[in-house]
């Protein structure tokens, strides 16, 4: 691994100080309380910043599902930092590590490793973040060769503080705790994908890991949680699909719906989606094939 200069390291350890300033601030509610605008706030940080994880970090950047002009990657990486998720390098870096090692020794974040049960659980939601292997031993070179995403990677707490500033001066102590309420919900609802998806849920499809779909989180990060899919199809856009009695099944997955809405707009191209061929052959119980060819068979006949 490539030493990192001393900026980039205090950049990248503002990222963990950042989140239990959150956890601390977001306890302040239970004195402060929250007013109804508060609330709307609150909600609306949440649904944003999480979009920006999940179609923007996630979808466009790490894994290139769908193609999108340059602005749209530039203003949602900032976005997604905002919410506490460190920058686009960062990020990237460590959920290519996670797909290359899944639930193996080097997978940064998995709950089997290296240690497993309430121990396991607690290193993939949270723990990771605060050992060695916090920092990535590689940065995605692409990433690293645009001027943009660099900045917004070296710089991703700023974001987080602008916002929190942002909200004290919208409605003083109330927006800011509201932030902070958010902003902590918002990291736990993302770290479920590292710890819930590959714990608890059902596998339709052949993968060499624990994934698996999960409703619960699927709510929480707005389609992330169909897990097993995404495993099983890395560059699929559309997270919410599923076997059912050898049919393929689609499964509520919001963040699929937005890209599709920016594709209305001419903001989303090339969007990649695999056929229904494909997901029938990688169906992790063969009675799905079978069931799939019967229905073919009678289609002919």
């Amino acid at each position: 691994m490539k030493p990192y200069s001393q900026l980039t390291l205090a950049s990248y350890l503002m990222g963990p100080t950042l989140i239990v300033v959150s956890h601390f601030g977001a306890l302040l509610v239970l004195f402060t309380g929250l007013s109804v605008g508060a609330i709307a706030w609150a909600v609306a940080l949440y649904a944003i910043r999480m979009f920006a994880t999940t179609g923007i970090y996630h979808r466009l950047l790490t894994h290139k599902s769908y193609q999108a002009p340059m602005p749209v990657l530039w203003l949602g990486s900032i976005v997604a930092a905002a919410a506490g998720q460190m920058g686009p390098s960062w990020w990237k870096a460590h959920h290519m590590a996670h797909h290359q090692f899944s639930d193996q020794e080097r997978d940064p974040h998995s709950p089997y490793q290296p240690c497993k049960g309430a121990k396991g659980f607690w290193w993939s939601q949270v723990g990771w973040l605060f050992s060695s292997v916090f920092l990535p031993a590689k940065l995605p070179a692409d990433v690293e060769s645009d001027v943009v995403l660099r900045l917004i990677d070296r710089l991703h707490f700023l974001p987080t503080i602008a916002l929190g500033a942002i909200s004290y001066f919208m409605g003083g102590m109330d927006y800011l705790v509201a932030f902070f309420l958010s902003t902590t919900v918002l990291f736990h609802g993302v770290a479920t994908v590292n710890s819930l998806t590959h714990l608890v849920g059902e596998q339709p499809f052949r993968t060499n890991d624990g994934s698996r779909n999960n409703w619960f989180v699927a709510l929480l990060t707005f389609g992330e949680g169909w897990h097993n899919l995404h495993h099983a199809f890395q560059s699929s856009a559309r997270h919410g699909i599923t076997l059912q009695k050898g049919q393929v099944a689609y499964l509520p997955d919001p963040t699929f719906w937005l890209i599709k809405l920016l594709e209305i707009f001419n903001l989303a191209s090339k969007i990649r989606v695999p056929s229904e061929i494909e997901l029938i052959d990688r169906a992790k119980d063969p009675s799905h094939q079978n069931l799939a060819m019967a229905t073919e068979a009678e289609k002919s006949s």
